[in-house]
């Protein structure tokens, strides 16, 4: 029976480019790169937003950006999931949002609750969940995203650790993305479409071996 693995994210799951001002090719987004290593075998679905926080309201967006808020709709929507992967915590660095690592990961312990408990119905089976650490912000010359992400190089920093051990004391897979990608100093904060590809070719490994393949 093929598998199903829902990627929820944030504007670095849709794709975003930093070089265009848009969006990444298709064939180029680190999910479609994930689904085309693992083959018909599993279905890979893409669920990223611009924008997405953890658990998060942002006054400012134009769309409910609230990622615990809308994640029980997304669950219901694409039942039965065998593995549900999270990289979420980006957006939550913004002052304006949250600002700090800490808030974050409380974030992503009230998704994986949501994940849990959620009522599947139809006798299916509660997902695995992966945690992924999404990769750091760095400095750049953009003043815009400088100034939207003030303080963030370091906060961004400690995610790995914080969800690795918050993976640990949850049961959960744990995925380090600074391990084989890096963000653009275009903005600091998007990948360009090498590393996009290369955050899908590096899950492949983990993903194959929660889904038993």
């Amino acid at each position: 029976m093929t598998k199903t693995v829902l990627c929820y994210g944030d504007s670095l799951t849709w794709g975003y480019s930093a070089e265009t001002v848009g969006r990444h090719a298709y064939e180029d987004r680190w999910p479609s790169v994930l689904q085309k290593a693992l083959g018909n075998q599993v279905r890979v679905i893409p669920e990223g937003l611009n924008g997405r926080t953890t658990a998060f309201d942002d006054h400012l967006a134009d769309c409910d950006r609230n990622g615990a808020r809308i994640l029980p709709t997304i669950l219901q929507t694409h039942n039965p999931l065998d593995l549900v992967i999270i990289m979420l915590g980006t957006n939550d660095m913004k002052p304006v949002v949250a600002g700090s690592a800490f808030a974050a990961l409380q974030g992503i312990s009230r998704l994986v609750q949501l994940v849990r408990n959620h009522a599947w119905g139809f006798d299916y089976e509660v997902p695995d969940i992966l945690i992924v650490a999404p990769p750091a912000i760095t400095e750049t010359a953009n003043a815009a995203f400088a100034a939207s992400f003030l303080g963030a190089v370091k906060e961004s920093s400690k995610l790995p650790t914080l969800y690795s051990d918050l993976a640990d004391e949850l049961g959960c897979g744990f995925f380090d993305a600074n391990t084989v990608a890096v963000t653009t100093p275009l903005d600091g904060v998007h990948l360009d479409a090498e590393n996009t590809r290369a955050l899908g070719r590096g899950l492949e490994p983990i993903v194959r071996m929660m889904l038993g393949l």
